[in-house]
């Protein structure tokens, strides 16, 4: 029997606020996703990731977590999100995922798909946007990573909180994917389908398929499985691992099982 492929995103991990999260994931690392053929992790695994000097007690069991998922057989993927694009060799190291550039087309069974986290879709909002591109900037990444670690970590905090309020004041439209930077993607990528994360609005759009949303974790976790069938199930994992598919679809071109 083929392995499905699964995709996650926007676990927004954290031992200290969020255990109960931390410990479905690691669920999910011992039991589901030992059944995979390739684990794809798009973006915001953690709530904020400062640099991969970071040592915070609990960060160490998510990386043995994912480092015994793939010495166990099973590949893992990484393309950073907006929490997390500190993200880099050592984080890769710890964790034995292999980083991937945002976007990237993979062959999902014959369907070339592009995977991408997806505020970078988000083309309405454009203080994301600004603050996105000056993030990005190398001399920027170096100076931040060059301040002492205590100093990065309550940065980060105060922006995480500058963020929650700035969110309170922002049209719920803007916060979602231009339809337009969708389809510009795709045609750029020559793609016939889309997932990504970010928003936190799962959900799967367009008949024949087009786009994959995939929903952030909490109380129960949210996961997208490609069977070798051609289907595609959005599932929401109960915290006692039973599986509700919330919706399904085939693989643009293939006909529904």
């Amino acid at each position: 029997m083929t392995r499905p492929t699964l995709f996650i995103a926007d676990l927004h991990l954290d031992p200290e606020a969020r255990p109960a999260t931390v410990e479905l994931f690691h669920a999910f690392l011992r039991g589901p996703a030992r059944e995979a053929k390739h684990l794809y992790i798009l973006g915001d695994l953690f709530e904020v990731w400062v640099g991969d000097d970071d040592d915070s007690p609990g960060w160490e069991s998510i990386f043995t977590g994912l480092s015994e998922l793939v010495a166990a057989g099973v590949p893992a993927s990484f393309i950073s999100g907006n929490r997390d694009f500190l993200a880099g060799t050592g984080f890769t190291e710890r964790s034995g995922c292999t980083l991937l550039a945002d976007p990237t087309p993979i062959d999902l069974y014959g369907v070339r798909t592009l995977l991408t986290h997806g505020d970078h879709l988000c083309i309405d909002d454009v203080e994301h946007l600004r603050f996105r591109a000056h993030a990005a900037q190398p001399e920027v990444r170096a100076a931040f990573l060059a301040r002492p670690l205590p100093e990065r970590q309550a940065e980060a905090q105060a922006m995480r909180q500058r963020s929650i309020a700035n969110k309170q004041n922002k049209p719920e439209a803007i916060m979602d994917v231009n339809p337009g930077a969708v389809q510009a993607a795709l045609a750029d990528h020559e793609a016939r389908l889309m997932i990504h994360g970010h928003t936190h609005r799962p959900a799967l759009h367009g008949e024949p398929l087009e786009r994959a949303v995939l929903g952030d974790w909490g109380e129960c976790g949210s996961l997208l499985r490609c069977s070798a069938d051609g289907t595609l199930d959005l599932v929401r994992l109960h915290p006692d691992l039973r599986e509700e598919v919330m919706a399904s679809a085939p693989l643009p071109g293939r006909a529904q099982r």
